[in-house]
């Protein structure tokens, strides 16, 4: 889950997740994996697990990738990896924060790979703590507004989840995107199963705390470069990032395709 501007989001990321979809399949595989370590692999027991397998659905992974995924985790292999999780931190033009989730087993490789991504195209390391602090996690569940032969409406997911503590609805284009405060995930995402509508995916991302504006097309187009090189490494689960881009800026980055 990105944290980008709307126009990163329906744009930008859905072109980077088609040209990468190998790399993404694996992440997604990474996430039910570590998921059933943590928590058991009975997706009935274990949420955490339930919208990972979700997610990779979703995004087409192959049932027999999930299952084998499923057996290392829980241990049925006997095998799987050990990950941990690392967060780093970093600054791209215009002082836009980006957050850089890994989920590595080489702590060394991990910290390589983001710091020759962020410096060599045009971004610096941050101190831990000056960019995390701008960021807050939150529960996340994007809904597709056409599902099943009816159009969702912002007002039918508001009444759907009002007891489950939403505390806000976003419309991102074709999806809305209901946030919550993390611990709310799971109550907000039965709701919307309850109310008989389809879902995305539902997970925990860190959201900005405010937008940093981008002056210029030029230091849009650097900040994607950081994000593209980021998104590359096997080791970067999610990059999440502050931008907001004028209607301008994102018509001239439009026409560069």
């Amino acid at each position: 889950m990105s944290g980008h501007s709307k126009w990163a989001t329906t744009k930008h990321k859905k072109a980077v997740i088609d040209a990468k979809r190998g790399k993404l399949f694996a992440k997604l595989i990474k996430n039910i994996e570590v998921a059933a370590r943590v928590g058991g692999g009975d997706p009935a027991g274990n949420p955490t697990l339930y919208d990972a397998i979700q997610k990779a659905k979703k995004s087409s992974v192959p049932n027999d990738n999930i299952d084998r995924a499923l057996k290392r985790g829980s241990g049925a292999d006997g095998g799987g990896t050990d990950y941990v999780t690392i967060m780093y931190e970093a600054y791209g033009p215009a002082g836009v924060a980006i957050l850089i989730e890994c989920l590595t087993d080489n702590r060394n490789r991990a910290v390589s790979d983001v710091r020759v991504g962020v410096t060599r195209n045009g971004g610096t390391m941050a101190d831990g703590g000056s960019v995390q602090r701008l960021f807050a996690r939150k529960g996340v569940v994007v809904v597709p507004k056409e599902q099943a032969g009816r159009v969702v409406s912002e007002d039918d997911l508001l009444e759907a989840t009002l007891d489950a503590g939403p505390e806000d609805v976003s419309d991102e284009g074709d999806t809305f995107e209901v946030l919550s405060d993390a611990n709310d995930l799971v109550h907000v995402r039965e709701a919307i199963q309850a109310a008989e509508l389809d879902y995305d995916s539902a997970e925990v991302a860190f959201m900005a705390s405010f937008s940093q504006p981008v002056d210029n097309a030029d230091q849009a187009r650097t900040l994607f470069r950081i994000i593209d090189a980021l998104e590359d490494s096997d080791d970067v689960q999610n990059v999440y990032s502050n931008e907001e881009l004028s209607d301008d800026i994102a018509a001239e980055l439009d026409s560069d395709d």
